[in-house]
């Protein structure tokens, strides 16, 4: 009776075990199939009945069912042990570092907070703009989430700051993947001066948004004239720009001649088409008077040998073929018609290039004018918060204006060259012209006069 009892015993515990795998099995069913609650139980009541009978039919069935429950048991215990083992140590851990928090006092928190901060605000203002956080390692760490300060961590910001300080007053020769204008990146060997500038034998770089270093759009001219010595070691002398890059992107952004005419637009254009035509028609004129000047000149010098190949020459061969027997103010006449001959051939382009001296400034306002209204139609569809929308027509406005007076200067400067040498070999030619009549004419009033003797029949 007793050992039916403590099958029975047994039995309950077994059922009850069951149950519980029954009900852990039907809470995983229920998650996941779409089996009602009700459904799960029943099936559950039956699978634990036929189980039941099992046992009751199969006593070493019960044996191991009781044995599996068991070790089961002795598991979870353990696992219980062993999480209030892991929480009393952790518990003794928190103790600990509670206690060197309070002896290290308020000096260390303290410092740990102005490391912190101080971190933080240098990788911040430094960020991916600074050629000095090249290296990933450059910066100090952040110690936001620090609760107790080590000694290595103070260590290590010590020597990354440090090592920044030292890095700004070093000249250092490196290797790093560079993006050219392409955006083809690849390595290059660069040099680094501090803070202040990067670049390879023939440009700058600068510090790209995600980080890497790329070349710069435009290397200023002068600069880019000391970059191959100092790359190669020849020379010690570079630019640096204390602004740190605001000079640099003023002196790249700044237009170069060729750009600068053409932003005059078409009215440039015209200007500057004229003031060459202008130059062209002015030097020739000038390079011919100088050449008539030399045989002036010349024929000067032997009057008794006149030639036709200079204006002095053929007024007086003019003045040869004349009838000397005309009157003093006849003979005078036709000399003067002589040299008045000769003035347009001295005097020509001077009208030409004197008018295009005065249309170039015109035409420099009409340009202005054309930029303003530019300027002012972009005002009223954009508004003035946007100047670059507005700088295309202030450009022309004063380019154009600038080109009309480059032009005009130039010719004014060619035209009184020309008046003054024409006038000078116009005066040269005249006074020789005067000379020989007056020549002629003392030499016709000092012969004697003919004495009329009566005939004789």
């Amino acid at each position: 009776m007793s050992r039916y009892c403590a099958m029975v015993r047994r039995l309950g515990y077994v059922s009850a075990l069951l149950g519980m795998v029954a009900i852990s099995g039907l809470s995983m069913a229920q998650t996941d199939s779409s089996m009602s609650l009700r459904e799960a139980r029943e099936a559950a009541q039956v699978r634990d009945q036929q189980r039941l009978m099992g046992f009751l039919d199969d006593q070493q069935a019960l044996e191991a069912a009781l044995e599996q429950a068991r070790a089961e048991h002795e598991d979870a215990q353990q696992q219980y042990e062993a999480l209030q083992a892991q929480q009393a140590e952790q518990a003794l851990q928190a103790s600990e570092l509670t206690e060197r928090q309070a002896e290290q006092g308020e000096a260390l928190s303290g410092l740990l907070a102005s490391l912190a901060r101080h971190s933080s605000e240098l990788r911040n203002a430094l960020g991916v703009e600074s050629l000095l956080t090249l290296s990933e390692d450059a910066l100090p760490p952040r110690l936001d989430d620090v609760e107790v300060l080590e000694r290595y961590q103070l260590e290590d910001v010590v020597d990354r700051l440090a090592a920044l300080t030292a890095s700004t007053g070093r000249a250092e020769r490196l290797t790093l993947p560079v993006a050219d204008a392409n955006g083809e990146v690849e390595p290059q060997e660069l040099v680094r001066l501090g803070d202040f500038a990067a670049f390879t034998e023939r440009a700058l770089l600068e510090r790209g948004d995600d980080g890497g270093l790329a070349v710069l759009p435009r290397t200023p001219q002068e600069i880019g004239a000391l970059l191959p010595d100092y790359y190669q070691g020849e020379s010690r002398v570079f630019a640096v720009d204390p602004t740190q890059g605001s000079v640099l992107r003023a002196l790249a952004q700044r237009p170069s001649l060729w750009e600068r005419f053409h932003q005059g637009g078409y009215v440039g254009y015209v200007v500057v088409a004229l003031g060459i035509l202008g130059m062209i028609v002015g030097l020739g004129q000038y390079l011919y008077l100088v050449l008539v000047s030399v045989r002036v000149n010349r024929q000067r010098q032997s009057l008794n040998q006149l030639q036709a190949n200079n204006p002095l020459g053929r007024v007086l061969l003019r003045f040869e073929g004349m009838d000397k027997h005309q009157t003093p103010e006849a003979l005078e006449a036709r000399l003067d018609e002589a040299v008045l001959a000769e003035l347009p051939r001295l005097e020509r382009s001077q009208p030409i290039v004197k008018l295009l001296a005065a249309i170039a400034p015109l035409l420099g306002l009409l340009g202005t004018v054309t930029g303003m209204i530019v300027t002012f139609q972009a005002i009223t569809v954009f508004g003035t918060g946007d100047p670059q929308l507005m700088a295309g027509g202030i450009s022309q406005a004063l380019v154009t204006t600038v080109l009309g007076l480059i032009t005009a200067v130039p010719l004014l400067f060619v035209q009184t060259a020309l008046a003054g040498r024409s006038r000078y070999l116009t005066h040269v030619i005249e006074g020789q012209a005067s000379a020989t009549l007056a020549d002629h004419l003392e030499s016709h009033s000092s012969a004697p006069t003919p004495v009329d003797t009566p005939v004789v029949n």
